[in-house]
């Protein structure tokens, strides 16, 4: 009689080390035992050959499946998720028309994402700025995993700017938490003015938004989120950084004693201003924007000297219509990348030697770690969720209507060339895609958490 319910045999990649013709067995939807040589009876067993990957699930930190009403939702974002090797989303709060900042709200979202989750799903918590941090303990005991806040305003009500002062006492509120406060990081003055100084200048073409966000206008946020966190004791986490220099910076505060990190996107790891945003218009505008390929070659080798804390999609699938402005300032900024992560950081990993094990760190491990979840995710360790990703050696273009999981049918990512395919997701141990094709039925994903605290009266 098999002991175990899956058996996956192939390259091993653990936190440690690499095991060649490894095997990771599973049972009751628990990694429980990994091994080398013949591998254990079970009753689904795949002997994967050579050069196939298996690497834990992918935690992408950074989600927006709710950005546009009527557009994705997480029965999408999801499933993209799950063709990705991507098994636990974690969404940003800024959704269109509910600004997740209460117990309320969090427990809403839940509810509206629970019977439509393919894949585990986590969330941020924000606030008000007409509030304050005073509902901050309740969404930590709704189960929040994370706060997000913004040095700029893209929308006064959806995506509000935190002032420095209110930003402080945040910070303040959430540091006797453990959990930690992530900041998108551009100057909102600074944006303004350079924003004004392009729009008198009449440029409107690819080039507008680059020169509307210099560097300087990330570098300056950066400063004053890391300082923030120093001052008040919070762990003070940059969610996209697109400047070798910002992640300069986050090592130096950590040199001096202080949590700061910061995390970089897939796209700021792939695109570059020269090539693909003058190629593709609005469907390569992201906040902060893709910067020339010089600085494409500064961030992987801040990758290679362990500066990074841990790499995300900053998802979200707007409508065609809200990228295609031939003005480049009127389209809206972000784009879809959770099915895709996954490839597309491993190519970049092996092409520039960059271990496999350092791969699954940032794209899992340190995720888990980052939002408290460690206890059940983020690698193939014994006791935690079998979620697993398994990768076979086949060369493949990527092209976004390929299989119909992307709701929006484009990429900015559409014609690259992958040495690797995403051949399985596996979810707790169970099949969630294959080959691009989604098993997991919607509601087969769980809200996770961290563990539950205690928050005493008086403690923020």
């Amino acid at each position: 009689m098999a002991d175990f319910d899956l058996v996956l045999q192939g390259t091993v990649v653990l936190p440690d080390r690499i095991v060649d013709q490894g095997y990771v067995a599973v049972h009751a939807g628990k990694i429980a035992q990994i091994g080398i040589g013949v591998p254990p009876a079970a009753h689904e067993r795949h002997l994967l050959g050579h050069g196939a990957l298996i690497l834990p699930g992918a935690i992408d930190a950074q989600v927006h499946s709710l950005s546009q009403k009527d557009q994705e939702d997480f029965v999408w974002s999801t499933r993209s998720a799950a063709a990705g090797g991507v098994t636990t989303i974690v969404d940003m709060p800024y959704d269109e028309g509910d600004l997740v900042c209460s117990a309320e709200a969090v427990k809403r979202k839940i509810d509206h994402a629970a019977p439509q989750a393919r894949v585990d799903f986590a969330l941020y918590g924000t606030i008000d700025p007409e509030e304050g941090p005073a509902r901050i303990p309740e969404m930590v005991e709704a189960g929040v995993a994370a706060f997000k806040f913004s040095t700029f305003g893209t929308d006064p009500k959806r995506f509000p700017r935190i002032p420095p002062a209110l930003l402080d006492a945040c910070f303040a509120a959430i540091a006797p938490t453990g959990l930690t406060a992530g900041v998108h990081n551009e100057d909102d003055e600074a944006v303004q003015a350079y924003l004004a100084t392009v729009k008198a200048s009449s440029i409107s073409d690819w080039r507008a938004h680059g020169l509307s966000r210099p560097p300087i206008t990330e570098l300056l946020a950066m400063h004053t989120i890391f300082e923030t966190g120093a001052q008040t004791g919070c762990p003070a986490h940059v969610v996209h950084c697109s400047l070798g220099r910002g992640y300069d910076i986050a090592a130096a505060y950590r040199r001096d004693g202080f949590e700061a990190t910061v995390e970089c996107c897939i796209h700021y790891l792939t695109l570059d201003e020269e090539n693909d945003v003058k190629r593709l218009g609005g469907k390569a505008k992201i906040n902060p924007p893709i910067r020339p390929r010089a600085e494409v070659e500064a961030l992987w080798r801040r990758i290679a000297d362990g500066k990074v804390w841990l790499v995300s999609t900053d998802h979200v699938s707007w409508s065609e219509d809200r990228k295609t402005n031939p003005d480049m300032l009127k389209n809206a900024s972000g784009v879809p990348g959770l099915e895709v992560m996954v490839p597309l950081f491993v190519k970049g990993a092996l092409e520039r030697g960059i271990s496999l094990t350092w791969a699954a760190k940032l794209m899992a491990e340190n995720p888990a770690r980052h939002f408290r979840l460690d206890h059940v995710k983020g690698s193939l360790t014994v006791g935690r969720d079998a979620d697993i990703v398994v990768l076979t050696p086949e060369e493949n273009v990527y092209e976004a209507a390929a299989h119909g999981n992307n709701v929006v049918g484009w990429s900015p990512y559409d014609g690259i060339r992958l040495p690797y395919s995403v051949q399985a997701t596996y979810l707790r141990g169970r099949l969630a895609a294959r080959e691009g094709h989604v098993m997991a039925e919607p509601g087969r994903g769980q809200f996770i958490r961290p563990p539950v605290r205690h928050i005493l009266k008086g403690d923020i």
